[in-house]
């Protein structure tokens, strides 16, 4: 259910379904207004709505997952970046520190 080969096999059996109802090669088991037909309808909806919403709720549980590895990753690349920043910073005050002596050492 859900998908395009479905729709289409289900509007074939439909079609099929009214015409010989209505054309009559085989004893109408389901006159109009198709009352069966309706109730094969009625049955299909009951359990489609209970497949639709456990496909949601394992999509729902799937987008959590992928949430926390994206947040996990973020956190991680967060870190990195302010490991790297304290690293350059150190870096800047130990070359400022060496030109500093240096222009001390030349006075």
């Amino acid at each position: 259910m859900g998908s395009w080969t479905f729709i289409i096999l289900q509007s074939v059996f439909v079609v099929i379904w009214v015409v010989l109802n209505i054309v009559g090669f085989v004893a109408h088991w389901d006159a109009w207004p198709f009352i069966l037909l309706n109730l094969l309808f009625s049955t299909q909806a009951a359990y489609a709505a209970p497949i639709i919403m456990m496909s949601q709720n394992r999509q729902t549980e799937r987008d959590r997952h992928h949430a926390e590895a994206d947040y996990k990753t973020n956190r991680q690349a967060k870190q990195e970046i302010e490991d790297l920043q304290i690293r350059l910073n150190r870096i800047e005050t130990d070359k400022l520190d060496k030109i500093l002596a240096l222009l001390e050492g030349k006075r």
